[in-house]
């Protein structure tokens, strides 16, 4: 913990109101965290004790260990996809250890500095990210939608109404909890049978215990869970590593990724030791935590856990009637209130470069297709590579004088640009092989050399200059570009 965020703690500690924001959002945020966690648990195909044991274990362990404060980790469906058919093909006690073993890695991710790679990632695909994960929030509520009682229509739009209307009149409480506890007493009082939270599945009635997975610790075991060990770790420190970075866009504050890394990693290994499923940062409980209720400390995050296993384990019987309409009308407003709608807006489209427009749609479309932020992320920032790669390309030029000296013609070029992959391959094509005079010089001390690939097409230029009998001088080369081409020079093969 900085010393910011110690004095942040401290401050809120001293002040009731504060305090009391972190509380009550500590506590929506274990009642929307419920229901979440069974249906993960049944997406992974394991007892809803393991998703729920993972929310209060992750929330608790990242509160003290993590590096942005506020933000709700807990079991997702990002980590229960990646690692589902593990569980059909070889049981929970390998599902487990591929746990631990994926914490390990996000562990050792942390150390070689992944987070710092955040920085390559665009705003584009930043944005794509959010308006795709509000999409995917409120695709998940649809189905809490189809096929139920039609009371539960007219609950939800009064859920909706509390939300969206309550902070107009007072922030004092937070709305969403204002809203579930009012949709919960009209369908008791009025004996309503609609869906509730205790429909999800069975809760809980004992604390977590230790928990050793029952495995033979060889090899074999070891080809088994290593990818979907790789992959949850991936995917889990993608999807936090990002949602960290939003909660610091919306909070005007800094983290600290490598901190969360590593946080997320030992998170998940504490989870796999007290049997839960694992899990990573929740985009939807921590916008709930953060825009909906004002949260900005650990304590809310630390309270989310706390309350979650309190209200499972000793007041289940009161969770479990819960009306689903209520969080689905939370969740509903949190989709609203993450979607980036400025990003749309005609004005903003009219302004936007094509290719940004085009990386924030492709982010969007491979997410919401695929269910799966990892992929969606890593699509958009290939295609925002290529069509900068594509756009630097146009941006090399290449300029022919030809002069006499010392009574004989002399041919030179003057090329300005980055040359790379994507520039250099049309470099080749610039030059008069055949129609220049004798002597010809390349000047470059416009341009800089950046990989292999523009050696070699030096290479090439100078043969085919030399193929026609002709003498080239190229000049003008930075110092890095001189040591490259020192190195590699004539050592490619290959050529046009």
């Amino acid at each position: 913990m900085t010393p910011e965020q110690r004095q942040s703690v401290l401050l809120t500690l001293k002040s009731p109101r504060l305090l009391k924001t972190e509380v009550l959002a500590g506590l929506v945020v274990a009642m929307a965290l419920i229901p979440e966690a069974i249906a993960f648990s049944i997406i992974a195909g394991v007892d809803p004790r393991l998703g729920l044991f993972a929310s209060f274990t992750m929330a608790v362990t990242i509160a003290f260990l993590g590096g942005r404060p506020a933000m709700i980790s807990a079991a997702t469906g990002a980590v229960a996809l990646v690692i589902a058919p593990l569980v059909a093909s070889h049981g929970v006690d390998y599902f487990i250890a591929a746990v631990i073993l994926g914490g390990l890695i996000q562990v050792l991710l942390a150390v070689l500095g992944v987070a710092k790679l955040m920085r390559f990632i665009p705003r584009q695909v930043m944005v794509g990210f959010v308006n795709a994960l509000a999409i995917l929030i409120f695709m998940s509520q649809v189905p809490e939608l189809l096929g139920v009682p039609w009371l539960v229509y007219p609950l939800a739009a009064l859920g909706l109404l509390i939300v969206f209307g309550l902070p107009r009149f007072t922030t004092a409480v937070p709305a969403p909890l204002v809203a579930i506890v009012v949709l919960t007493l009209i369908t008791v009082l009025a004996a309503v049978v609609v869906p509730t939270v205790g429909d999800k599945g069975e809760l809980p009635d004992s604390l977590p215990s230790l928990f050793i997975p029952n495995i033979p610790l060889n090899l074999d075991t070891l080809r088994i869970i290593f990818p979907y060990a790789l992959a949850l770790a991936l995917v889990g420190l993608l999807e936090s590593l990002m949602t960290a970075k939003l909660v610091d866009d919306i909070t005007d504050t800094r983290s600290s990724k490598t901190r969360e890394s590593w946080g997320q990693g030992a998170a998940n290994m504490v989870t796999g030791f007290f049997g839960g499923m694992g899990g990573c940062a929740m985009i939807g409980q921590t916008m709930i935590n953060v825009k909906a209720s004002g949260a900005r400390t650990r304590i809310s995050t630390f309270l989310a856990g706390v309350f979650l296993l309190i209200l499972v384990v000793a007041l289940g019987d009161i969770v479990a009637i819960i009306p689903m309409a209520a969080l689905v009308a939370v969740m509903i407003f949190v989709s609203i209130a993450t979607f980036d709608w400025h990003s749309i807006k005609p004005s903003t489209l009219k302004m936007m470069p094509k290719s940004e427009t085009l990386v924030m749609v492709v982010t969007v479309v491979a997410t919401v297709a695929t269910h799966n932020l990892a992929i969606g992320v890593g699509v958009g920032v290939l295609t925002a590579m290529v069509l900068f790669a594509r756009r630097v390309a146009h941006f090399v030029t290449v300029e022919r004088t030809v002069l006499e000296l010392n009574g004989e013609e002399v041919a030179t070029y003057v090329v300005d640009g980055e040359l790379f992959f994507a520039s250099s391959n049309d470099l080749y094509m610039q030059f008069g092989y055949a129609h220049d005079p004798r002597k010809v010089i390349i000047d470059m001390h416009a341009s800089h050399l950046w990989d292999a690939s523009t050696i070699a097409v030096l290479d090439a230029i100078t043969e085919k200059y030399h193929h026609h009998g002709k003498e080239v001088d190229i000049i003008g080369l930075n110092d890095a570009s001189v040591l490259m081409r020192e190195r590699m020079a004539g050592k490619l093969g290959g050529g046009h």
